[in-house]
């Protein structure tokens, strides 16, 4: 029975909504997977990156995982030097040891020689003397049945590998590590013993073997990540002091590139190497360039700072979405840029959440009242966020949304609606 305040509604009226807010959801989440793979990023912070790799703390890494490795096959020698006497002939064990303190060496100093790099062959000329390491030492463990021989000179080979894991590709190391555990676990399951216990030494030591190399590979790419990030930083930050409407970093080199064509074919026809009246495809291509760079004219007076920080940022491009037709964000003061970039910056990072999402409307501009009020510009600037719970929102991060202006927060479905007073000096006063 319905009472009179009651509605009767059917299941599927309940139902659409849901099911359309989930398709709104994962259509905003291929959206961001589609920006994350499109995204290109301004040659000239690649360079800078590439070039300063060494001094972004790089080096130092891989002198911190050289030493840890160091001291594992230490640990390793010190094991072959008080099983020596159980060999039956330790000679290839021996000489599978003085290998590999030879490839390392050579590999380490060539690297240094080489600007901290490894090139293929340098590469695949380690990976075949460790490969020699493994079977001289195999062939040295291998004692009567019964004994407490395990290998350790191939065991340290492991160690190698995480010396080179700053100068070679990830997968690289971890396809090498994986060849060497199934190696030794492959000879290991293979030898005759009358005790199946006697198996753990051997397992213990695939585990030195693989271990180091992956947790080196893991260490790496998470600094990898996290300087790339600081970097992004840096460079988003570095258009907070631009105009009002400006050109961004990727425009900027299209320009110089349009610029660059137009002159060498202006060049070709001052020195008469291009005859007048131009031919078809010489007539094509100055109307394309012409074309472009108008293109280029008028889109850098609709695209503000923010737009520029967000679509050239690799970590904001993808999670951000800006609306922003009037181009206000180019009116605020540089504190209030800096706090909204440091908010946006902020809300992002603060999560681990892969479908954490910001979107930013800014607009539209309010009424004012009185003589002064008449100086100032007043709009709201509404933040919502998608997989950021307010209770994982950082102190610091309402600290920047006050200096931007006085807010308004509010909490639904476990996401955070901010919308942010903003007030500016009326720019038609200055």
């Amino acid at each position: 029975m319905i009472g009179p305040d009651l509605v009767d509604v059917s299941l599927d009226d309940v139902r659409v909504p849901r099911a359309s807010r989930k398709n709104l959801r994962l259509k905003e989440v291929q959206e961001r997977q589609d920006r994350r793979r499109t995204f290109r990023r301004p040659e000239r912070t690649v360079k800078t990156t590439r070039a300063n790799q060494s001094g972004l703390g790089g080096r130092h890494l891989g002198i911190g995982l050289s030493f840890s490795g160091g001291f594992i096959a230490l640990f390793l020698f010190w094991r072959f030097m008080i099983q020596w006497f159980d060999y039956s002939n330790p000679l290839p064990s021996l000489a599978a040891w003085t290998l590999l303190m030879a490839t390392t060496t050579l590999a380490l100093v060539t690297v240094q020689r080489l600007s901290a790099r490894m090139p293929d062959w340098l590469f695949a000329a380690a990976l075949a003397n460790g490969s020699v390491v493994v079977v001289l030492d195999l062939a040295g463990s291998r004692g009567p049945d019964g004994s407490e021989i395990y290998p350790t000179a191939a065991a340290a080979v492991g160690s190698l590998l995480i010396a080179l894991v700053t100068v070679r590709r990830g997968r690289d190391v971890v396809t090498s590590a994986a060849v060497l555990a199934a190696v030794l676990f492959l000879g290991a399951i293979t030898e005759s013993r009358p005790d199946p216990l006697t198996l753990a030494p051997e397992l213990l030591a695939i585990g030195l073997a693989i271990m180091p190399p992956l947790f080196g590979v893991a260490i790496v790419r998470s600094f990898r990540r996290m300087a790339q990030r600081e970097l992004d930083l840096v460079l988003v930050q570095s258009t907070v002091s631009q105009p009002q409407f400006a050109v961004g970093m990727l425009a900027s080199e299209e320009l110089a590139r349009i610029d660059l064509d137009a002159e060498t074919l202006l060049d070709d026809v001052a020195q008469g190497r291009t005859a007048l009246p131009l031919s078809a495809d010489k007539s094509t291509t100055a109307s394309t360039l012409a074309t472009q760079l108008r293109l280029h004219l008028i889109r850098g007076r609709r695209e503000t700072w923010l737009y520029h920080a967000i679509t050239e940022s690799e970590f904001l491009g993808p999670s951000v979405n800006l609306h922003d037709p009037a181009g206000l964000a180019g009116l605020l003061d540089p504190p209030q840029r800096d706090a909204l970039l440091r908010t946006i910056w902020l809300l992002i990072s603060d999560t681990t959440r892969a479908e954490a999402a910001v979107s930013l409307s800014l607009g539209p501009i309010r009424s004012t009242h009185g003589v002064r009020a008449r100086q100032k510009l007043r709009f709201p600037i509404e933040l919502t966020t998608t997989g950021v719970p307010r209770r994982r929102v950082d102190p610091e991060t309402w600290q920047a949304i006050r200096v931007v202006g006085p807010h308004i927060d509010s909490t639904r479905d476990g996401s955070l609606r901010v919308e942010i007073e903003c007030s500016i000096h009326n720019p038609a006063d200055a």
